[in-house]
């Protein structure tokens, strides 16, 4: 059984744990709203662009990565151009989203995801 004089230490090493958390949770939110205003500030390809005026309006992407899914209904296939500054999302041949590809991303490799 815990004796008295581990408790205060323990409860101590636990608050300054859920500290830290907090902080690292608030630094994530803020960068992802920053990130968020960025893009939103972006002339990115909108919702709903086919793949030829993607191409037509912001020319050849750098790459085209390979499709995802397209088993079944249920999953649709995914296609990913990326651009020198941010990636296209299509489901099938349209815009389903326009992300930056910005170092504070977990899309700086999109190749990786191959």
């Amino acid at each position: 059984m815990f004796k008295h004089r581990y408790i205060l230490p323990l409860l101590a090493a636990i608050a300054v744990g859920a500290g830290l958390a907090a902080t690292q949770a608030a630094c994530a939110q803020d960068t992802l709203t920053q990130r968020v205003q960025e893009e939103k500030g972006m002339n990115l390809p909108a919702r709903g662009m086919s793949m030829a005026q993607v191409e037509k309006q912001y020319g050849q992407p750098l790459r085209k990565l390979s499709p995802r899914g397209g088993d079944s209904t249920v999953h649709p296939t995914i296609n990913r151009w990326e651009y020198a500054s941010f990636i296209v999302y299509f489901e099938k041949s349209r815009v389903i989203h326009s992300v930056l590809n910005t170092p504070a991303g977990n899309n700086r490799n999109p190749g990786a995801a191959n």
